[in-house]
């Protein structure tokens, strides 16, 4: 299902090419809407990426008929980092961070939510 506001892909995303299976990645999860994959440099020792297989440039490129996705995004993110490792709240948890544009530290410009967790110290990435 496409929009006129996204396109459903960009023929030149690294996000978009892993989403559509063109670039392996270590999968944790996969539904008609999203992705979900290890990150390849872990700031954590449990750290991975829910991406949209919509194209969506950045959370400021997000739209109010973006608003089920992410929300689907937020309370899929629990359940995923259980199952990676995480321990339960509240003792245990996780991170979650949508890194913005340049001064926000987005590197790749398709939406996606880092989920980060285990036991500490780890980075604040």
């Amino acid at each position: 299902m496409t929009d006129h506001a996204h396109p459903a892909h960009d023929p030149n995303c690294i996000f978009c090419k892993i989403t559509a299976g063109h670039i392996p990645s270590n999968k944790v999860y996969e539904d008609e809407e999203l992705f979900a994959f290890h990150d390849i440099r872990p700031a954590a020792p449990v750290h991975f990426l829910i991406v949209p297989k919509k194209h969506i440039v950045s959370l400021a490129h997000a739209t109010p008929n973006d608003e089920a996705l992410l929300g689907k995004i937020m309370t899929l993110a629990p359940k995923l980092a259980l199952e990676q490792g995480c321990n339960p709240y509240p003792e245990g948890g996780f991170r979650t961070v949508v890194n913005t544009g340049a001064e926000g530290g987005q590197e790749v410009h398709h939406l996606h939510v880092h989920v980060m967790g285990g036991p500490r110290p780890w980075k604040h990435g």
